[in-house]
């Protein structure tokens, strides 16, 4: 079954980079931002947000990294897109609390692309769930200034503290981060529910121990998000309200990135 509707006015083509070859849909005008969506693919709600942020001023740049672009979630779907990544495919670090995944070798390429074909100060990146600590090892490449960590699962913490500490990002890359949130006066933005096991206490704090006020924490309760099938997780798409602080976070989100990659003001009506 086909879901293409779901991204329709979105251009597709495919980026490669070394060996790595995946379908990209871009849409908007202005400098980019890269989308990268949660589990169990890129659903309609992410497709959602990232609309959002074109009709902002952006160029929305959202690559398919796994699961079928534009189905709707599902239990069985994302069971089976979970599964899939975590027992298969080599391209995530499921469990490695000091390091990063190899497919953020492939997304700071295309960042690096998307600021070639859009300009602009730089490059936001937003992950989510377990793509949700990608855009901080992304800031290893100097086109991307402005990080949002939405709901960072990775590494899947068990009952591990170090895995629950941990952000998917090695020494080296959280210091080539740090010196240049300083040196570039730059921050990031961290999402999460507070009560979500996914995202333990003690990865935001090792946020905050490493960037201090670089690290914007946004936590949210649990009477803030919409009724969905699940628990509070999904900030910017399931469990987003369309008022009160889910929504504030959302603008939020959107108004840094117009900020930091120098978007100008929408035209109006």
């Amino acid at each position: 079954m086909g879901y293409e509707t779901a991204l329709a006015g979105y251009e597709r083509f495919e980026f490669e980079h070394g060996g790595r070859r995946r379908p990209v849909f871009r849409k908007g005008a202005g400098p980019a931002v890269i989308v990268m969506h949660e589990m169990p693919g890129l659903h309609p709600l992410v497709i959602r947000f990232a609309d959002r942020v074109s009709e902002a001023g952006m160029t929305v740049f959202c690559p398919n990294l796994f699961g079928e672009p534009g189905r709707p979630v599902s239990p069985g779907y994302m069971m089976r897109e979970a599964l899939a990544a975590i027992c298969i495919r080599r391209e995530f670090h499921v469990w490695a609390a000091d390091r990063s995944s190899p497919i953020v070798d492939w997304l700071k390429a295309l960042a690096r692309k998307a600021h070639e074909d859009c300009g602009g100060a730089g490059v936001g990146a937003v992950g989510m769930c377990f793509t949700g600590g990608f855009a901080l090892a992304m800031m290893t490449e100097p086109a991307v200034v402005a990080p949002v960590l939405s709901q960072p699962s990775l590494p899947l913490a068990g009952k591990s503290p170090r895995r629950a500490a941990g952000v998917g990002a090695s020494p080296a890359e959280i210091a080539c981060v740090r010196r240049r949130l300083e040196d570039e006066d730059l921050s990031m933005i961290g999402l999460r529910f507070r009560s979500d096991k996914l995202v333990p206490d003690a990865r935001f704090q090792t946020y905050r121990r490493a960037f201090g006020d670089r690290f914007e924490a946004i936590e949210l309760a649990d009477e803030d998000a919409a009724p969905a099938p699940m628990a509070p997780h999904s900030v910017l798409t399931l469990h987003l309200k369309e008022d009160g602080p889910t929504k504030a976070a959302e603008q939020r989100v959107i108004a840094f990135f117009r900020e930091r990659t120098g978007a100008a003001q929408p035209p109006r009506g």
